[in-house]
């Protein structure tokens, strides 16, 4: 006759229910599969399914009380870790909302905003577009599944009831000023080449006073913005496929693995 003891039971349901704290983490903000417009049952269940096929190729998980208090908190540090693990993801992404957002500003098209019932937010026209277009580029590489890959990799490489704080929290801090660094890399073109139109149109309202440079320059710089969102698009696929390398990089790096 089969007897388990608690501590048996404990382990058993920990293979499962670990893998899939982290899982599940990573699938609360990671692109695509975080999203509002993704059901939470089925995210649910596709952490589950992970969890259950990963479950016999992780190493050993320590023995906890499934009712104690270390089970708690090791629980809320496999949901962080998973969380940070997605929000670099996060962040890749959101590169394109910020360099929409600069293009708008400078092209006058920031009154244009647009409601996203997704994520509860007000983005402007060209800022949901290139986040479009970055979602569409993050799929063609296949990004989604690296992503994937590197998630079941950090079982090995940070296993769980590694500790927390000993990840390096400060590089994820920076990975911050690397979105407004990555962003303002992509949109310094359409920056500088809107700057010249301004200029352009100041030197002619002060040569020509008479002229009507609000009613002119208005449209100008719109068509102008317009054009370099053209030019822009044959050079950012190659720039972003570049940035995607380097942020799943460094969410594998993040956790302890060397590229």
């Amino acid at each position: 006759m089969l007897s388990l003891t608690s501590t048996e039971i404990s382990t058993i349901i920990g293979s499962l229910w670990w893998p899939f704290c982290r899982i599940m983490g990573a699938f609360m903000i990671m692109p695509l599969i975080g999203n509002a417009y993704v059901p939470v049952m089925i995210r649910i269940l596709f952490a589950l399914c992970i969890s259950g096929l990963i479950a016999n190729l992780l190493p050993p998980v320590p023995a906890v009380d499934a009712l104690s208090f270390s089970a708690l908190y090791l629980a809320v540090e496999q949901l962080l870790i998973g969380f940070m693990l997605g929000f670099i993801l996060y962040l890749l992404l959101h590169v394109m909302t910020i360099l929409g957002t600069i293009m708008s500003m400078q092209m006058g098209m920031a009154m244009a905003i647009m409601n996203d019932p997704a994520n509860g937010d007000a983005n402007p026209i060209l800022s949901q577009w290139f986040l479009l277009f970055g979602t569409l580029i993050f799929l063609a590489l296949d990004g989604h599944l690296v992503a994937i890959g590197i998630l079941v990799d950090s079982f090995r490489l940070w296993p769980i009831g590694s500790d927390l704080f000993s990840l390096p929290l400060m590089g994820f801090v920076h990975r911050v000023g690397w979105l407004f660094s990555a962003s303002l890399m992509l949109a310094i073109p359409a920056v500088l080449a809107m700057l010249l139109v301004n200029i352009t149109f100041g030197v002619l309202s002060r040569s020509a006073p008479s002229l009507n440079i609000f009613a002119l320059g208005f449209p100008m710089t719109m068509l102008m913005g317009l054009l370099c969102v053209l030019l822009s698009l044959s050079g950012i696929p190659s720039r972003y496929s570049d940035l995607c390398l380097d942020a799943l990089s460094a969410m594998y790096q993040f956790i302890g693995g060397t590229v």
